[in-house]
């Protein structure tokens, strides 16, 4: 039975993750696509093997892999081409360039998909470094795909969101991938009254909106840093290690790295290795303990040290401190490695390891942040609520949710507020939202998303017509005494619901309906 859904691509350095999440309802899951992709975890190797500067159909992924090409140095071999992506010179072999593999990778992938799925919508991610340059490639590499939707989430908001991260969040990302190692501090979009990370629209109901005025809508980084070292030297150390008269490259190459995955799990391993012209394949063996003493002597934890703190350093200038970091987010194969774990842990004590979903972190967080690119998903206005504040004395309107929020939410927004006078009995709610002429909008012209600008200075609110809903105090309040926890929330049927708690008393009240948003 056919079935429509969301595709998300994540295009790696090292692998490609690709997840699929339909329309009923089931949650998103890896797509399989052989003969491209490889087993625990479900990835599409980063591979391609041309046969000349014409073959318009090379060996993929795994393919790449069974035919012993991986390790060589060859000119036909195509790897790490992503961060040439959007570069101001590519780099090219023949008459392929970075942007051209990148582009027949996703179309063969694309082909690959089992005939069952119909994709509505593909989201798509992008290093957050080079955003703007891989937004305008992704524009042309998806033009002739077949699909009405085409979105596109920056890579660190992503993970944060797939692991399961708030927005407003300031997240720690290591990615230790197959040829590079990159510390990122970044701050999601979203948090107390800000709208939460959304896909940014490549194309809509069919059309092109590369000329739109969307804002980009990225994490903003606070510190990078980064090295070209990875995963593959970690290989070769190994290789090395243990057959110190042979190259390092080929099918040595490949039982290393097994032996490097199969030492994140268990404390010793072993695995067989055909030598060229040999009669029968000579096992090789490793324990955790001799392997964490060899990443020790390569300086691989003084690396990472130099790494941390230039960007630690950059946060200081911010004015922000470790212990303001709300996660740390591990992501790429070489992130299991116990002993970067534990060296996360000791040099981010107390900071929250999120490294559940190392691998597919990604993909998943491009389906939560693509919530259906529809028309209603999206707040056209936001929604607003009194509050008293206490500094001047006075009331002040408190933005809920902004233009732009994706809804329905994912998680409630929480506010505490206080009484604004002796023996109060009940706070009530006046809510409002913006007014057009005098903020800034998302509007839809023909179903295509437009921004209109605000002038500077404070938007006005209009209040909701009506009574405004009520909140009972018992016993009644003080002036200035937090006292009701307030959750909102935005359902599927665009309905803004309220759940309380008395700080007081503990009671919780069941969800209820305070009005539509738009």
């Amino acid at each position: 039975m056919a079935q429509d859904g969301t595709l998300a691509i994540d295009l790696g350095s090292t692998t490609t993750v690709v997840a699929f999440e339909g329309s009923d309802g089931n949650g998103p899951r890896l797509l399989e696509l052989p003969p491209y992709s490889c087993t625990d975890p479900t990835v599409v190797p980063s591979l391609l093997w041309f046969s000349g500067p014409d073959d318009r159909r090379p060996l993929i992924g795994r393919q790449v892999l069974e035919a012993g090409a991986a390790a060589l140095e060859s000119p036909l071999l195509c790897r790490d081409f992503k961060r040439r992506i959007g570069a101001a010179q590519g780099v090219e072999w023949g008459t392929l360039g970075a942007e051209r593999v990148g582009r027949l990778l996703l179309e063969r992938l694309w082909e690959q998909l089992p005939p069952e799925l119909l994709p509505r919508r593909l989201v798509l991610t992008a290093p957050i470094d080079s955003y703007r340059n891989y937004r305008q490639w992704l524009h042309r590499a998806t033009a002739d795909l077949p699909v009405e939707e085409v979105a596109l989430v920056d890579e660190p908001t992503a993970a944060a969101i797939g692991a399961g991260l708030p927005p407003g969040s300031r997240v720690l990302v290591v990615d230790l991938g197959g040829g590079t190692i990159d510390l990122s501090l970044v701050a999601l979009e979203g948090g107390e009254g800000k709208a939460a990370p959304i896909a940014q629209l490549l194309r809509f109901a069919g059309r092109s909106l590369e000329d739109s005025r969307q804002t980009l809508r990225c994490a903003r980084i606070i510190g990078k840093a980064g090295l070209a070292l990875g995963g593959r030297d970690i290989d070769r150390w190994i290789a090395k290690a243990l057959v110190p008269d042979a190259p390092a490259d080929g099918s040595l190459l490949e039982t290393a790295e097994q032996l490097k995955c199969a030492l994140s799990e268990e404390a010793t391993a072993i695995r067989f290795w055909s030598a060229p012209g040999a009669t029968s394949p000579r096992p090789l063996g490793l324990d955790r303990a001799s392997l964490e003493e060899l990443l020790r002597q390569k300086g691989l934890l003084d690396a990472l040290n130099q790494l941390l703190n230039a960007v630690l350093a950059a946060a200081r200038a911010e004015g922000l401190e470790p212990a303001d970091i709300d996660a740390v987010l591990p992501v790429g194969g070489s992130s299991r490695i116990p002993l970067i774990r534990r060296w996360l842990i000791e040099r981010c004590p107390g900071v929250p390891l999120r490294d559940e979903r190392p691998i597919e972190a990604v993909a998943l967080g491009a389906l939560a942040l693509t919530p259906g690119l529809r028309v209603k998903d999206v707040l056209s206005r936001g929604v607003s609520l009194r509050c008293w504040d206490r500094r001047s004395h006075g009331y002040r309107w408190h933005p809920l949710f902004l233009a732009g929020q994706s809804w329905p939410t994912a998680r409630p927004l929480e506010l505490v507020l206080a009484c604004s006078r002796a023996d109060q009995s009940e706070l009530e709610l006046v809510l409002g939202e913006p007014r057009l002429e005098d903020r800034s909008e998302v509007i839809f012209v023909e179903g295509l998303p437009q921004l209109r600008s605000r002038p500077a200075g404070t938007a006005a609110v209009e209040p909701w017509a009506g009574t405004p809903p009520t909140v009972s105090l018992d016993p009644p309040g003080n002036r200035g005494e937090d006292r009701l926890r307030l959750r909102f929330t935005i359902d599927s049927q665009g309905q803004l619901l309220l759940e309380s708690e008395d700080l007081v008393t503990g009671l919780h009240s069941s969800a209820r309906a305070l009005g539509p948003v738009r």
